[in-house]
């Protein structure tokens, strides 16, 4: 199993490759076992660690506790909660039936207006406050100096509520040099990242596939 497991991985590594040539049927192939794979393993996640631990398990739970008498009507409540959530995540394939697809829109919005509630003050106070207090730390050190100036000019530029001209304009021109640099930054970051994968399958292929080169 585990040479047929290494033959196929070579196998569909040079298949997914075969696409710099030109679109053929391997590539397809390869193409359509992938997304099969990731929506199948996608599917028993969610079963496992959503319906199952967090909905069905929790309400086993909680029913076990009220039989007991260990205040039941807290536990009570809870399954209501649970209850609730699984019937609004129900709800959401009614997407499927044209007849009913406006039903979806009512978990739909619930979901949306949580999470953008949650995120916003997990990203307040995770990621803004703290950038904004590290832009302000020791001005007196150049490179601290650079960074307060680049977000200023930064924030500058989308400022749209008066015309850039004069020294708002200036200030907006620098703040495109610092927008591009960290744009520049971040590709060249990701590009990288790709390499990586890249020299990751390459080295997979000679030496532990085919054996064509030795390692060390």
């Amino acid at each position: 199993m585990e040479i047929l497991g290494l033959w196929l991985a070579g196998f569909f590594t040079l298949s997914l490759f075969s696409f710099l040539y030109k679109d053929n049927p391997f590539y397809g192939l390869a193409e359509h076992v992938f997304a099969g794979l990731s929506a199948g393993y996608e599917v028993g996640l969610v079963y496992h660690s959503v319906i199952l631990q967090q909905l069905v398990d929790p309400i086993s739970q909680h029913w076990v506790n009220a039989a007991a008498g260990d205040h039941p009507g807290f536990h009570i409540m809870k399954i209501g909660f649970l209850l609730f959530a699984g019937a609004l995540g129900v709800l959401m394939f009614t997407r499927f039936f044209p007849k009913a697809s406006w039903i979806s829109r009512y978990p739909l919005a619930f979901v949306m207006g949580n999470t953008a509630g949650i995120y916003l003050m997990s990203e307040l106070h995770g990621r803004l406050i703290p950038q904004i207090a590290g832009t302000f730390v020791n001005l007196l050190n150049p490179l601290n100096l650079i960074i307060f100036f680049g977000v200023l000019t930064t924030l500058i530029y989308f400022y749209f509520s008066k015309e850039h001209t004069g020294v708002l304009g200036g200030s907006a021109r620098v703040g495109i040099w610092f927008i591009m640099i960290a744009f520049g930054a971040h590709f060249g970051y990701t590009v990288m990242g790709r390499i990586s994968l890249l020299i990751g399958q390459v080295q997979f292929i000679l030496i532990d596939w085919l054996k064509l080169v030795k390692p060390g």
